[in-house]
C-alpha cells in the first residue's frame, strides 16, 4: 500500500491541478490578509469559503482520478496485490495531496502576516484541520461514487449532486422541518440533522471554536447546549472521523467483490 501512496502522491503533487489548487488559496489567503488587517475576521471569510469550495474540489478531483487511472488500476489488479492496497493508497495519496496544498497554501501568508504571534492561531489550525477532514472524507464519497459506477458521465453527475445536497439543499430541507413542525420539541431531530451532513458539522465546529453565537444558527445553538464549547468540538471532531472511517471501509468491500 505504501508504494501505491508513494506513487499516487508524487504523481498528484506534480498534476497542474495540484498547483491550481495551492496557487488558488495561496492568492486568496493574500488577498483576505492584506484587504483586512484583522486575522480573525478572514478566518470566517476562509470559513465560509472552504467548508463549500473544498468538498467540491475533493469530489471533482477525486472521481477524476479514479476513472483517469482505471487503465492503472487494472493493471495493478494482474499482480499479486490486495485490492485494498491499491485503492486505499490511491485514496489517502490524493486525500493527503490536496490536504498539503490547502495547509501550504493557507499557511504561508498566515505565517507571513504573523499568525503564530496571535491570538487566533488556534481559530486557524481550527480551520485547517477542518479543511483536511472535509478532504477525506469527500475524497472517500467520490471514490465510493466511482467504484459504483461504471459510466464516467453518471459518476460525474452523482458526485456533483451529492455536493449540492450536502453544501445546499440539506440546509433548506432542515430549516422547512424545523419551521413546519416548530411546536414540537426538535432539539435532538436538529442536531442529528448537523450530524449527518459532514459541511454542517464543520460549519458548526469552527463556530463553536470562534464563539460567534450570532452566526451559530439554530443547530449550532444547539449543539453548543448540548456538549458546551469543549466537549462539542471533541463530539464534532470525532464524528468528523466516523465520516472518514466509514466511506473508507465501504471503499474496501466494494474492491473486494467488485468485477473489473
Amino acid at each position: 500500500m505504501l508504494k501505491i501512496l508513494k506513487y499516487s502522491f508524487y504523481d498528484l503533487v506534480r498534476s497542474r491541478w495540484s498547483l491550481i489548487y495551492f496557487a488558488f488559496y495561496i492568492t486568496l489567503g493574500f488577498v483576505l490578509l492584506f484587504l483586512n488587517n484583522d486575522i480573525s475576521k478572514s478566518v470566517i471569510t476562509l470559513m465560509n469559503i472552504i467548508i463549500v469550495l473544498t468538498p467540491l474540489i475533493a469530489t471533482l478531483l477525486g472521481i477524476m482520478y479514479y476513472y483517469n487511472s482505471r487503465e492503472f488500476i487494472e493493471l495493478l489488479l494482474a499482480h499479486p496485490m490486495k485490492r485494498s492496497a491499491i485503492f486505499i493508497g490511491q485514496y489517502l495519496g490524493l486525500s493527503i495531496s490536496l490536504s498539503i496544498s490547502l495547509i501550504l497554501g493557507l499557511g504561508i501568508p498566515f505565517l507571513i502576516y504573523g499568525v503564530l504571534i496571535s491570538t487566533v492561531i488556534f481559530d486557524f489550525l481550527t480551520l485547517i484541520l477542518v479543511g483536511t477532514f472535509l478532504n477525506f472524507i469527500f475524497v472517500a464519497l467520490a471514490y465510493n461514487i466511482a467504484l459504483s459506477n461504471e459510466n464516467k458521465i453518471k459518476g460525474f453527475g452523482y458526485a456533483i449532486l451529492l455536493w449540492l445536497f450536502l453544501a445546499v439543499i440539506y440546509d433548506g430541507l432542515l430549516l422547512t422541518l424545523l419551521v413546519v413542525f416548530d411546536d414540537y420539541p426538535l432539539e435532538k431531530t436538529a442536531l442529528m440533522g448537523s450530524v449527518l451532513n459532514p459541511i454542517d458539522l464543520s460549519r458548526i465546529l469552527i463556530l463553536l471554536k470562534l464563539d460567534i453565537s450570532a452566526l451559530m444558527g439554530y443547530t449550532g445553538a444547539i449543539f453548543k447546549n448540548f456538549f458546551g464549547n469543549s466537549m462539542g468540538m471533541l463530539m464534532a471532531f470525532a464524528i468528523l472521523l466516523v465520516w472518514v472511517v466509514l466511506p473508507v471501509g465501504r471503499i474496501v468491500q466494494i474492491a473486494k467483490r467488485k468485477d473489473f
